[in-house]
């Protein structure tokens, strides 16, 4: 039988399977389902320092909605404030007594101290492990070239120095060089790097004239680019390379490992087939490598990476003019 054994910013997992973060972790009998599914590890829902502000500034609107009208009557009531991050981490520690397998935080935030303190209340409720999301949209055109990347790494460095935790750094595709970002996040103390981030992007409703939110699952065609780097990752950096977007088949993860990556994350896959999709990946992989003679995963795993394919263009620009020249 196949040894389906990986890790996870070196976290040892049952398989290679990790489900990303996402509303399916905001209940716990749908955590139990994940792990009665067969899943490697789960990355609970994130916690965004937004929606905490927006929760924040909520509450004072309805506080205060009739202090005009009774002034007189506010010295009665004791002054209240928002709870900040205690729900959300109130959540996360019940998640993890509730389950074995491992459950790994998320935290997206921006300003520099936020960014630490909630890592530092994160890593206090007993999880596994940390993924940090970073995304910094450059909407200043002052901004200099290098200064979202050198502030992210900032923030990086402090969180790996204020926290005894496994940290996986979750990427976008959209810096100027991935593997020069990925490697100064490798050399900082990053135990994985995951690529890459579901972006969400706004869309248009031309009935109404309106924006809305392009809210989309991923599709295969969607693995591309993330199969792509990490290829050019593999042997690069010594953090575990995790690939995420559009996997939903036990070929789909084959094809990552071959390519470089230690686990994957998915997750639109279980809104469209649901949670006995993870069995039935896992009975994909082991079928495969059962057929082609492999006992463990590291028997295979990147051997299609940029370092060991015999191809020098297969992941570089080269392959687009060849495939071009060679279309008939």
């Amino acid at each position: 039988m196949a040894d389906l054994q990986t890790t996870y910013m070196g976290i040892e997992l049952d398989n290679p399977i990790v489900v990303g973060a996402c509303s399916l972790s905001k209940q716990i009998d749908s955590i139990r389902k994940i792990e009665d599914a067969g899943a490697g590890a789960l990355v609970i829902k994130s916690l965004f320092e937004e929606q905490v502000q927006l929760e924040r500034h909520d509450l004072e609107q309805d506080l205060n909605k009739y202090d005009s009208q009774f002034s007189e009557a506010l010295a009665m009531f004791p002054k209240l404030d928002h709870g900040g991050a205690k729900e959300h981490i109130f959540w996360v520690k019940k998640a993890k007594e509730s389950v074995s397998m491992p459950l790994i935080a998320s935290l997206n935030a921006q300003a520099e101290d936020v960014w630490v303190d909630y890592a530092k209340q994160l890593a206090d409720t007993g999880v596994d492990g940390l993924e940090l999301n970073f995304y910094s949209l450059p909407l200043n055109t002052s901004l200099e070239y290098g200064e979202i990347e050198k502030k992210e790494l900032e923030i990086f460095a402090k969180i790996r120095a204020a926290v005894d935790l496994p940290i996986a750094v979750k990427l976008h595709p959209f810096y100027t060089n991935v593997l020069k970002v990925a490697k100064d996040f490798d050399r900082l103390g990053a135990n994985a790097i995951v690529i890459f981030n579901k972006l969400f992007q706004p869309g248009v409703n031309i009935a109404t004239q309106a924006l809305r939110p392009a809210l989309m699952f991923s599709t295969q065609k969607d693995m591309n680019l993330s199969l792509r780097w990490t290829g050019l990752l593999y042997g690069r950096v010594g953090s575990d390379i995790i690939a995420s977007s559009g996997i939903s088949s036990g070929g789909d993860v084959v094809a990552m490992m071959l390519a470089g990556a230690t686990a994957v994350q998915v997750v639109s896959v279980l809104y469209q087939k649901k949670y006995q999709q993870i069995g039935i990946m896992l009975d994909e992989i082991s079928q495969w490598m059962h057929d082609k003679g492999y006992d463990t995963i590291n028997d295979f795993r990147g051997s299609l990476s940029k370092q060991n394919v015999s191809d020098p263009w297969a992941y570089e620009r080269g392959q687009y003019i060849k495939a071009l020249l060679g279309f008939d």
